[in-house]
């Protein structure tokens, strides 16, 4: 198996290279429709965002980056408008204080901001105008008004690589901003390395650098080393006009490690070469989805989505294979180390949309997450859930199999039942099958609870996913023990409001009880009981019967997206509404889909394309998103309802089909076969569906498509 897949990478390689290759000599681009700014601007219209932003807020509608990187890699080199605030970069904001080499847009990383400075006096930050700032996949550029230094920057993997361009050649200094960055830097230290080159570490992420200078560096100025307040200073020779160029290697290991990426990595390349190398890279990724028909701008944010769904999870591990363990011990791996996924948004498309495009990576994400099982006992989870036994199953199941499934699922059992590990209240979760809450006295936005709902309802889930590779694996006991708990959810359906209702201990439903009240982690999950009483992917006919049949259920879902939004309810991250349904966050994302289970897809495709068409590429700019894109989650929900398919289910080797923007729709799979969705009508609603010539059974159709090839044909009227 292990040499099928390498086989199967290196056909895909070859591929997708000779589709670059073709692409290039006709002159087609992709990264072309790219627009990196897209959700950096804020989201200011109460109508769409359901209330009035309070004095001092700023929604959260994208919080992207605009900076330089290739997919899934260690350096994002990035401009910082402003620390802590997400990725780093608000739109709105007039001053640059430095361009930070880590990102994600989730108020952590980016870090080692470094500045150019001419004649400062003591001024960190430049003021900039959109009008001499641009951007494109592995490349930005920006003029600094108050330096008149013109700055480009690019990366690779785990490098970045600066050029400046001073107006003068004298008073040349560099600003290593080195307390600073999203994440609580712990400590710093910085050093000079022969005569253009320094060395340095940031704690808290605890990273290392390596850079080099085309010029002599006179003296390292160091401001209160160690400290928040601190930062360093490179004072350069007076030079020409040849810009100053800065390479920088990162590395979670050692500077020796970081030194040895950057020669490998950059090495004498010059700056085109390596922008050049990464436009490639990008057209290559982006190509494997090729479409005709649409307007521009939906091309636009079809292929900005799928650039941003590819920005994480991050490579941790360095060019030699070494890699800091969930231990901070050093290890060398037989495989590329990546951050974990931001499993509670992105396992419901996002992961599945890395493994039909990239399955090496998704491959390596997996075995990572192993990794960390086999050091701490727990498969890594993110934030709330337990959503690695979704995205690993999900995998599997499509056939991205070559790691220890067998070990990995005992750690996933480990997750599933044992109580103080990966997921809090598991025992009660088992004992009583659901989660309860306390009995709170006026409870608000913030209160802390156990948030039994959500947990509920999200750990069915988990077990069903579970259960699918205990089927697989032969191991009848546990797939029968988890497919009965997977029904949970129903636990928590309170048939006289017909919501998802929170429990006391005793079984007793909580009240008072508001249904439209949003809370943090009072019964739910940033949400309210309308946006996750729709939610049970893996068992939907049985989430209908429990609303009385179809049409009970379709009275209750018309109600979602039509009962009006208090907008005296502001809790952040739940905004941009249709009705009470969030767009702008996860927990309903599945809602709009839900229609085509009682035979009406029609109406679930108006609500899906009022989404498309209405809350992406929005704001004054055009340059917000209807919420945070969570690690590419909301790009990914773009992607794919935008070309017709959507993952309702995960877990399932099967995509639900919805008319897409386009006329056609051409997906290179990773098998190096050719998928084709084509809609040859103008209508939105689907009368007909046809796979490889023959009527489709029912709306989903199977991943087999993805292995094989084929053709899927969508009538509409």
């Amino acid at each position: 198996m292990k040499s099928l897949t390498k086989f199967l990478t290196l056909i895909l390689f070859l591929n997708l290279m000779s589709v670059y290759t073709a692409q290039s000599q006709s002159k087609t681009s992709f990264t072309k429709y790219v627009n990196t700014f897209i959700g950096t601007a804020p989201l200011t219209d109460p109508k769409i965002l359901g209330y009035k932003l309070p004095q001092g807020w700023r929604s959260w509608a994208g919080l992207t980056f605009p900076g330089s990187s290739l997919p899934n890699a260690m350096v994002q080199l990035s401009p910082i408008t402003e620390f802590g605030s997400g990725a780093g970069y608000e739109y709105e904001d007039d001053t640059i204080y430095g361009f930070a080499h880590t990102n994600k847009g989730h108020w952590n990383l980016c870090n080692i901001p470094i500045l150019p400075l001419s004649n400062a006096n003591g001024k960190f930050g430049s003021k900039f105008s959109h009008k001499n700032e641009s951007s494109a996949p592995g490349f930005y550029q920006v003029y600094l008004n108050d330096y008149q230094i013109n700055v480009k920057l690019t990366s690779t993997l785990r490098c970045g690589f600066h050029q400046y361009e001073y107006k003068n050649g004298s008073n040349r200094q560099i600003l290593f901003d080195m307390g600073k960055a999203n994440s609580r830097v712990s400590t710093w230290n910085i050093e000079q390395v022969g005569t253009s080159a320094i060395q340095g570490f940031q704690g808290g992420e605890n990273i290392y650098f390596y850079a080099t200078v085309n010029a002599k560096i006179e003296k390292l100025d160091q401001i209160e080393v160690g400290k928040r307040s601190g930062y360093a200073i490179m004072h350069l020779a007076d030079g020409g006009t040849v810009p100053v160029e800065l390479k920088i290697g990162l590395s979670f290991v050692s500077t020796a490690n970081a030194k040895e990426n950057l020669e490998k990595e950059i090495g004498n390349k010059t700056f085109p070469e390596i922008r050049n190398e990464a436009t490639a890279k990008w057209e290559m990724l982006l190509s494997a989805i090729q479409v005709k028909g649409g307007t521009e701008k939906q091309k636009q944010m079809l292929y900005s989505c799928l650039y941003r769904s590819f920005l994480w999870p991050a490579l941790r591990s360095d060019i030699n294979g070494e890699f800091k363990d969930a231990k901070h011990n050093v290890v060398k791996g037989n495989f590329n180390y990546y951050t974990e996924p931001s499993l509670w948004d992105t396992y419901r498309n996002k992961d599945v949309l890395l493994g039909l495009i990239t399955p090496k990576v998704t491959l390596d994400v997996v075995k990572s997450m192993k990794e960390v099982g086999d050091k701490t006992g727990f498969i890594p989870t993110f934030f709330h859930g337990d959503h690695g036994a979704s995205s690993i199953a999900g995998a599997y199941l499509r056939g991205i199999d070559d790691f220890d499934i067998k070990g990995t699922y005992q750690i996933l059992l480990r997750n599933a039942n044992v109580d103080g590990g990966a997921r809090p209240f598991v025992k009660e979760y088992i004992e009583k099958g659901y989660i309860s809450d306390p009995d709170v006295k006026n409870p608000h936005v913030e209160t802390k609870a156990k948030a039994g709902v959500s947990k509920t309802l999200e750990y069915a889930y988990d077990d069903y996913s579970l259960a699918q590779i205990a089927k697989k694996l032969g191991d009848s006991t546990n797939y029968r023990i988890l497919m009965a708990r997977s029904k949970n959810y129903k636990n928590m359906f309170d048939p006289s409001t017909r919501f998802m209702r929170g429990r006391l201990e005793n079984g007793d439903w909580i009240k008072p009880f508001n249904p439209q009240y949003p809370y943090y982690e009072y019964m739910y999950r940033e949400a309210n009981a309308w946006q996750v009483s729709f939610y049970a992917p893996h068992d939907i006919k049985g989430l209908i019967e429990l609303y009385g049949g179809a049409k009970a259920f379709e009275s209750k879902l018309d109600s979602l997206f039509t009962v009006p939004w208090n907008p005296k309810y502001i809790a952040r991250n739940v905004e941009t509404m249709i009705g009470q349904y969030c767009q702008g966050n996860q927990p309903d994302h599945e809602a709009p889909f839900a229609y085509t289970f009682i035979g009406k897809p029609e109406k679930s495709q108006k609500i899906i394309d009022k989404i498309l068409n209405e809350l992406y590429g929005i704001g004054i700019d055009g340059l917000a998103l209807s919420g945070m894109d969570d690690a590419g989650e909301m790009s990914a929900w773009y992607v794919f309802s935008s070309l017709g398919l959507y993952p309702f289910s995960a877990t399932d080797a099967e995509y639900l089909v919805t008319a897409p923007l386009f006329d056609e729709v051409k997906w290179k799979t990773s098998t190096g076969k050719l998928l084709t969705i084509t809609k040859p009508g103008k209508g939105r609603g689907i009368s007909n569906i046809k796979v490889n010539g023959k009527a489709n059974n029912g709306y989903f159709i199977s991943h087999d498509l993805f292995k094989n090839g084929g053709k899927v044909e969508i009538d509409t009227r």
